[in-house]
C-alpha cells in the first residue's frame, strides 16, 4: 500500500495492533510507549539489544522479537506498522511488509500526525545538547503545571521514562536531523510542527547520509523555514552556521551565548558543587543596547555545553513569559539524563562516569565538564567508535585533538565497520600511536575486556574513569564498576 495515503486510513483506537521495526531505538522506544499507554497492542523487532531502552520496554511489557523476519509480523499480525530509520528496503521484514496490504509509515510522520497534532510544539535541535536541553524543557513545563508530552532520545533523570502521551496542549520533542526512513528520505524534524525552537549548534555530523556541512545546514534551512510568523526561533549566537541561516527565519528570533547576544552570562563557578551564573538580558532585541540581570541560575550539571543548554531554555521561558519562579525552581532540581555525565559509582577512591558523546565536540566539551565537575583529579578517557560518523575516518583528527584534555586515553576498536570502505574507516591504533608520539598516555583495546585490564593495572587512587559510547560497549560498565568498587 502506498504510505503516502495510509495517515488517513489508520485511526488510534484502543486495541489495535502496532508493530514498531527497529523498536529499541531510543525514539522508537518512546514512540512505542505512547502508543501503549494510548491503549494500543505494540511490539516490535531490533537486533543487539541492549539497556537502557530494552529494559524500559521490558518495564512496559511490550514484546520485542530479538532479530529481524517476516515470521514475527506474521505472528503478530499488526494493523499498522512504523518503520525506524535503522530499516533498509532489503530489511527481511520490510521486504514482506512492502508485500502486504498493511499500512505503515515512519516514525516522525506517525509523531506528527498522531501524537503532535495541533498541540503546541517545541521542538529543539542542533548537531550537541539535544537531549539534555529537551529534557531540561520538558521539566521546567512539568514545573509550570503544563503536564507536557515529550519524547526524548535518552531517559531524563527527573521522568520515569523518555516519552509521555500528552495530558495538555503542550508536546516536547527533539528534533533530529537524520534522515526519517527509507520511504521518507527528509530530516526528522520535517514532520515535528514546529512552533518553538531552540537551535543550540550546527556542525558536521552524520556522514553517513550528509557528503559535507553545506548538506546539513540545507537540512537545518528547511527547519527554520517551518517555523511560523508567530512562532519563536531562540540560537545560538555564538555559532556562525546558524547566523548565516536566520534570513530563512520569518519567526521571533532571539540569541543566546556566554558572552554574546541576547541573553549572556557571568559569574559562573561550581558553589557547594552547583554550577551557577547569571544571566543577563540585552534591551535591543539585537544583541546591543543596555545590559540587566535578570535571573540566577544555579544546576546539577556541570560544563560549558550544559551551561548554554540551560541558558537557551531560560531564553525561551523569559521570552515567552513564563513564570520565572517555577522555571528556576524547576532547573535547580533537574537531575539530568541517563548516560549524559551520569555517576555509575563514587566512593572514596574513584568516580565511574559514563556519557553518550560521540562527535568530537562533544567529547571534548564533556572531558571539560569532568575537569570542571571534579578538579585535580586525574581523568582516564575510554571510547568506542561506534556512531556512524565516529567509525568514519572524516573526524579522525578531531577526535585524536579532543583525547589530548584527558590524562589517558584507553580506545576501543572501531564497532562492525564491514559496511564501510576500508580506506574511510576510523583507525583508533593510529590515534593512540599519534598520542604516543606526542608524548600522550594512550591504550588500545580490541574490546571491553581488554581496555578493562589495562585500566585495572594503570588506575590509582583518586582516578575519574569516563566512559564515553552510544552502545552497549560490550558491557564494560558492569566490568569496571568491580574493579573500582
Amino acid at each position: 500500500m502506498d504510505e503516502e495515503g495510509v495517515l488517513k486510513m489508520f485511526e488510534l483506537q484502543k486495541g489495535r495492533k502496532v508493530y514498531l521495526m527497529g523498536i529499541c531505538g531510543t525514539a522508537m522506544a518512546s514512540l512505542a510507549g505512547i502508543f501503549k499507554s494510548l491503549g494500543l497492542e505494540v511490539a516490535g523487532s531490533d537486533q543487539n539489544v541492549y539497556p537502557p531502552m530494552s529494559t524500559m520496554l521490558e518495564n512496559l511489557k511490550i514484546p520485542v522479537f530479538n532479530g529481524y523476519s517476516e515470521e514475527n509480523i506474521k505472528k503478530f499480525q499488526p494493523d499498522f506498522v512504523v518503520v525506524g530509520n535503522v530499516i533498509s528496503r532489503t530489511n527481511p521484514e520490510a521486504a514482506y511488509l512492502l508485500s502486504t496490504d498493511i499500512p505503515y509509515t515512519s516514525l516522525p510522520k506517525a509523531m506528527g500526525e498522531f501524537v503532535i497534532g495541533e498541540r503546541e510544539s517545541f521542538v529543539v535541535s542542533g548537531t550537541h545538547g539535544k537531549t539534555t536541553t529537551t529534557s531540561l524543557l520538558s521539566w521546567v513545563l512539568e514545573g509550570l503545571g503544563r503536564a507536557p508530552g515529550f519524547l526524548i532520545g535518552g531517559i531524563p533523570l527527573n521522568f520515569p521514562s523518555s516519552f509521555r502521551a500528552p495530558q495538555q496542549n503542550t508536546f516536547a520533542i527533539e528534533g533530529d536531523e537524520y534522515d526519517t526512513a527509507f520511504f521518507d528520505k527528509v530530516p526528522k524534524f520535517v514532520h515535528y510542527k514546529p512552533k518553538h525552537v531552540i537551535l543550540t549548534s550546527i556542525e558536521f555530523d552524520h556522514a553517513d547520509i550528509y557528503k559535507d556541512l553545506s548538506e546539513v545546514k540545507k537540512a537545518f534551512q528547511t527547519l527554520l523555514e517551518l517555523i511560523p510568523e508567530d512562532g519563536t526561533l531562540i540560537y545560538n549566537a555564538e555559532d556562525e552556521n546558524i547566523r548565516s541561516l536566520l534570513g530563512y527565519c520569518r519567526a521571533q528570533k532571539v540569541s543566546y551565548g556566554i558572552e554574546e547576544g541576547d541573553y549572556s552570562i557571568s559569574d559562573r563557578e561550581n558553589v557547594f558543587g552547583r554550577n551557577q551564573f547569571r544571566v543577563f538580558k540585552t534591551g535591543g532585541g539585537d544583541g546591543v543596547g543596555a545590559r540587566k540581570s535578570v535571573g540566577d541560575v544555579a544546576l546539577k550539571v556541570f560544563g560549558k555545553h550544559n551551561t548554554m543548554n540551560a541558558l537557551a531554555v531560560f531564553a525561551l521561558a523569559h521570552t515567552l513569559g513564563w513564570d520565572q519562579g517555577k522555571v528556576l525552581s524547576a532547573m535547580a532540581s533537574f537531575l539530568g539524563v541517563k548516560r549524559r555525565q551520569e555517576v555509575l559509582l563514587e566512593n572514596k577512591d574513584y568516580a565511574l562516569v559514563e556519557d553518550f558523546a560521540h562527535h568530537p565536540t562533544a567529547v571534548k566539551l564533556t572531558l571539560e565538564s569532568m575537569r570542571e565537575k571534579y578538579p585535580g583529579r586525574r581523568l582516564l578517557a575510554v571510547f568506542e567508535p561506534r556512531s556512524a560518523t565516529s567509525r568514519r575516518k572524516v573526524f579522525q583528527k578531531d577526535f585524536e585533538e579532543a583525547f589530548k584534555s584527558s590524562d589517558a586515553l584507553f580506545l576501543a576498536t572501531p564497532y562492525d565497520t564491514s559496511k564501510i570502505a576500508e580506506s574511510e574507516r576510523f583507525s583508533s591504533e593510529e590515534v593512540v600511536n599519534s598520542l604516543k608520539a606526542q608524548g600522550k598516555t594512550a591504550f588500545l583495546g580490541a574490546g571491553a575486556d581488554e581496555l578493562v585490564q589495562e585500566i585495572a593495572t594503570f588506575k590509582r587512587p583518586g582516578d575519574v574513569v569516563l566512559v564515553m559510547s552510544n552502545g552497549g560497549f560490550d558491557g564494560i560498565y558492569v566490568k569496571l564498576k568491580k574493579i573500582l568498587s
